[in-house]
């Protein structure tokens, strides 16, 4: 995590103090009066500098940003499973504006590289969801998934996916109390990871260190413990965990609850995991069509008739709205086959300044493979 200040300054003037010649000849005191009075009028004349106040939503999240660069200073990677959104890029209103100072905050990832130029989210309209056609339309997602010829990896080789990604960072002025909202450019994300979800690799030009970095075991922050390698990434459901579990999407939904923890709404959490497992995972087809009959019983989750995926795919959706922070998240299926294309996030209600039909997160899988090696990529196309 990279902090960058900047600080203008007015030029500094100096007497002349322990110089001599003509020009350097100390003002006439009388001069000095005058000046002195003339400041003090303007002063009185001239309103008092602002400090204009934030509203409880933008105070919350720039708390937030403020906590997170404490806890975030040391130079960690990414983490894999989600990657950070909505990093603030936020103008301080401090009573130094008024002397004319000017500070600005800015968080950089990616250890230490440049990330590519964000862009102007783009807008559409909000369409309503609705549980018309939900259980008729899970099931015809259920069976599709289930009747999938998946890969099935062995031990000591890889899981693949390939996928374009696009996420939100917001801009907050707090002078003006003003902000826009931006997202990085499409780009691509490719991820190994062993069965086990021990170790593997993630490369996202642009947006980690160059070549890619390690996951689990393979993470070069990873710190031996007790004369062993901590095991992968605890928070990931490996391959092998999934097939474990039974194909029911009730005994699936409640181990899925079970892991989650924080205060945040626990359907919002419980929903989103299952997107992160379906983002970048290879879900054997009878956990797949459990997954997402599981999915379609959260609380609040409804059916969006029209949505679309990072590359422009159109088709219909599972989605909730997180009533708190006014996000809807949508789980992207193909209309004809019932595949799932990716995912996309949809500002429904205003909230921190972002416009309802914001969008605030795009994927799409790309290509799910089985591969030999960590950082191997399938000599064909695997099933997306």
């Amino acid at each position: 995590m990279t902090r960058k200040f900047w600080k203008r300054t007015e030029p500094v003037t100096h007497t002349g103090l322990n110089r001599s010649g003509p020009e350097h000849a100390e003002p006439d005191r009388a001069e000095l009066d005058r000046a002195e009075s003339d400041h003090a009028e303007l002063a009185r004349l001239l309103p008092a500098p602002s400090a204009p106040e934030m509203s409880l939503d933008r105070q919350l999240l720039f708390e937030e940003h403020l906590l997170n660069e404490i806890h975030t200073s040391a130079p960690l990677p990414t983490p894999p499973g989600r990657p950070v959104r909505r990093a603030l890029f936020i103008g301080v209103p401090v009573t130094a504006v008024a002397l004319g100072t000017v500070f600005a905050v800015s968080a950089l990832t990616g250890g230490g590289n440049a990330e590519p130029a964000s862009v102007e989210a783009p807008v559409v309209a909000v369409e309503a969801g609705s549980t018309v056609q939900l259980v008729s339309t899970v099931q015809q997602i259920a069976a599709a998934a289930g009747a999938q010829k998946m890969p099935e990896p062995k031990p000591g080789q890889f899981i693949y996916i390939k996928s374009t990604v696009s996420w939100m960072s917001t801009s907050l002025n707090g002078a003006t109390n003003e902000s826009k909202t931006w997202v990085q450019p499409l780009h691509g994300r490719e991820i190994w990871y062993t069965p086990d979800a021990s170790k593997g690799w993630l490369d996202e030009p642009g947006y980690q260190a160059k070549g890619g970095i390690g996951l689990g075991a393979n993470n070069p922050y990873s710190k031996p413990k007790n004369g062993k390698d901590i095991p992968g990434d605890e928070t990931r459901l490996s391959y092998d965990w999934l097939k474990a579990q039974p194909a029911d999407p009730q005994a699936l939904l409640k181990t899925i609850y079970a892991k989650l923890s924080g205060p945040r709404d626990r359907d919002q959490q419980a929903f989103e995991e299952i997107q992160k497992i379906i983002n970048e995972q290879l879900v054997p087809a009878p956990t797949a069509a459990a997954l997402y009959r599981a999915a379609s019983q959260v609380p609040g989750v409804v059916l969006v008739q029209n949505s679309q995926d990072a590359v422009g795919r159109g088709g219909l959706a599972l989605a909730r709205l997180d009533e708190k922070t006014g996000e809807r998240t949508e789980l992207v299926f193909d209309r004809a086959t019932f595949a799932y294309l990716g995912s996309r996030g949809v500002q429904v209600k205003e909230f921190g300044g972002i416009k309802p039909g914001t969008v605030v997160e795009r994927t799409a899988v790309l290509e799910r493979a089985v591969v030999n090696a960590e950082k191997e990529r399938p000599a064909k196309g695997g099933t997306a």
